[in-house]
């Protein structure tokens, strides 16, 4: 994943308050749980040394019901909330940490990688499209027949049947035309690397006839979805879903066999120097909750190492001890790498890069 939408977090320096709280409220007097465990956590952090001019705004956004969601990740600092993002699910461990980085990687990894993608549901009106990058999601609708013509043969034209049936079939056809033309402007826009199409089968297969050869070697074509109001659209999103995981699941064995047959390099060390030279394209790391593995850093991005006088001969006249995959993280996002979580990784703290160059 890249992680663009967390560099303005790097932009101010620390230390930060990072939390990790279950913030689900779908059970009565679940909003006191929620404060009593935000309770819990800032003592830990004050504890640490946070002072409650960093603490307070997290207060407040624990307070606010508009932010309810199953768990929620906060990174402040003196006197503001930089980031937040609701999770999916309740947070794997509730997290309090004060640190002179945000601890973001739980973040990364429960958050899992955002695949580009095209939702399409198809009939012979035209289609409904979502677009979906980013995290965010655009709709749109194509429908470009006359809609006082008939988009339906009746087999009662008499002796102008033919004739009408080849101008619904037209009508069709414009339609599918119109739409397969928006999906692959849309695609090509976001850099989809999945496109999901569902709804009537003549519609689907008029519309993959007219999509265009780089965008049908990324499409699904799901059995269940339709348009119709009120329609169970389940199957489909299960379809969705399914398609992102196995391209990821795909890219991510694709990033592993590129790792095995070199240009690479193993562990926390050599991963550290690569970044620092502005050589790493993707880091690779084994997701482990329980990883307590310490690096150092300075005050700049790519001043990361495992040996604090190996940063003091750069320059960094005090090295700070922070967690390694925060340092990581940072230094990632400052020289738009990738980052992405592994099963499984042959390095000795599993850690490793793919290099540029």
């Amino acid at each position: 994943m890249r992680l663009d939408f967390i560099r303005g977090l790097y932009e101010r320096s620390g230390p930060y308050a990072s939390v990790y709280v279950d913030t689900d409220r779908s059970s009565e007097g679940a909003a006191n749980v929620v404060q009593r465990r935000w309770a819990q956590l800032r003592e830990r952090l004050a504890e640490e040394g946070a002072p409650a001019s960093a603490l307070d705004p997290i207060g407040e956004l624990m307070s606010d019901p508009v932010w309810a969601a199953p768990g929620r990740a906060a990174f402040a600092r003196d006197g503001e909330v930089v980031f937040t993002e609701a999770l999916a699910h309740r947070p794997r461990r509730q997290t309090a940490r004060w640190s002179p980085l945000p601890h973001v990687v739980p973040l990364l990894a429960q958050r899992g990688e955002h695949v580009p993608h095209v939702e399409v549901l198809a009939d012979r009106a035209g289609g409904d499209v979502t677009v979906v990058a980013d995290g965010r999601r655009r709709e749109l609708t194509v429908e470009v027949a006359d809609p006082d013509r008939s988009l339906q043969k009746t087999g009662q034209g008499g002796r102008s049947q033919a004739n009408f049936d080849r101008e619904v079939e037209e009508g069709w056809r414009r339609n599918a035309v119109a739409l397969a033309e928006v999906v692959e402007k849309e695609a090509h826009g976001i850099g989809a690397e999945v496109v999901v199409l569902a709804g009537d089968p003549k519609a689907r297969g008029l519309v993959t006839d007219y999509l265009a050869k780089d965008v049908v070697r990324r499409l699904t074509v799901a059995e269940h979805g339709s348009r119709a109001p009120g329609a169970d659209l389940d199957h489909f999103r299960r379809a969705v879903e399914g398609a992102c995981r196995a391209w990821t699941e795909r890219r991510c064995e694709e990033l592993l066999d590129t790792y095995a047959a070199g240009n690479a390099v193993a562990g926390l060390t050599e991963t550290a120097r690569a970044l620092r030279d502005r050589r790493v394209g993707t880091v690779l790391m084994h997701d482990d909750p329980s990883s307590t593995a310490m690096m150092w850093i300075g005050p700049e991005p790519t001043q990361l190492s495992t040996d604090p006088a190996e940063l003091a001969a750069w320059g960094v006249g005090e090295p700070m001890r922070e967690r390694a995959d925060a340092a990581l993280a940072r230094a990632v996002a400052a020289t738009d790498a990738e980052l992405w979580f592994v099963p499984r990784l042959e390095s000795p703290d599993g850690i490793g890069a793919l290099l540029r160059f």
